[in-house]
């Protein structure tokens, strides 16, 4: 009796983790186009910014990065702004994509790729909107591995969200000078 009891156990555990497993897979990660930070900024604005062109690269000891420019942002940056004092026209957009790096498999030498996705953070300029931050808007939305989908990101997150889409200004304001952009246009 005791071996058919723990085979019933055994069995009822296994229907139980198929169903669970079941209901994680069945389960729709959310939509990241209804996605907001506070403020109102919203994930939708920056629809297709996966094919904008590369403004630049950058990385740190732990984060490879790719700066991409709507069509708007990078013909500002083509025609020398913000290096010739100039700001950035209303509607530029600029997303930062942020990855985890791992060594290449394929590569005979040693390089990064990027693996992970760490948070894509945009920035749109429009000064009716943000007069209070220098025209610009900003969002960040971090990257949740485990369930492969993207959430506003919070005060605990690097960088930080705060509660309104401005809360980006606090950091760019050391660029001031440069319409509060860091991304440097590269000679190609």
């Amino acid at each position: 009796m005791h071996s058919k009891t723990m085979l019933r156990i055994g069995a009822a555990a296994a229907v139980f983790a198929v169903l669970g497993v079941g209901a994680v897979v069945g389960q729709e990660k959310p939509d990241k186009y209804k996605l907001k930070v506070p403020g109102g900024l919203a994930f939708a604005e920056f629809r297709g910014y996966e094919d904008w062109a590369v403004v630049t690269i950058d990385h740190t000891d732990d984060l490879m990065k790719v700066i991409l420019g709507n069509p708007l942002a990078m013909n500002a940056f083509r025609t020398d702004i913000p290096r010739n004092g100039k700001p950035f026209p209303d509607g530029a957009k600029l997303a930062k994509v942020e990855w985890r790096p791992k060594n290449s498999a394929d590569a005979p030498y040693d390089i990064k790729v990027p693996d992970s996705v760490y948070d894509v953070d945009f920035m749109v300029k429009d000064s009716k909107r943000f007069p209070d931050s220098g025209g610009w808007g900003y969002a960040v939305f971090k990257f949740d591995a485990a369930i492969q989908a993207y959430a506003p990101g919070t005060m605990s997150h690097r960088p930080p969200q705060g509660n309104d889409a401005k809360c980006g200004a606090a950091c760019h304001t050391i660029v001031q000078g440069k319409d509060f952009v860091f991304s440097e246009y590269p000679t190609r």
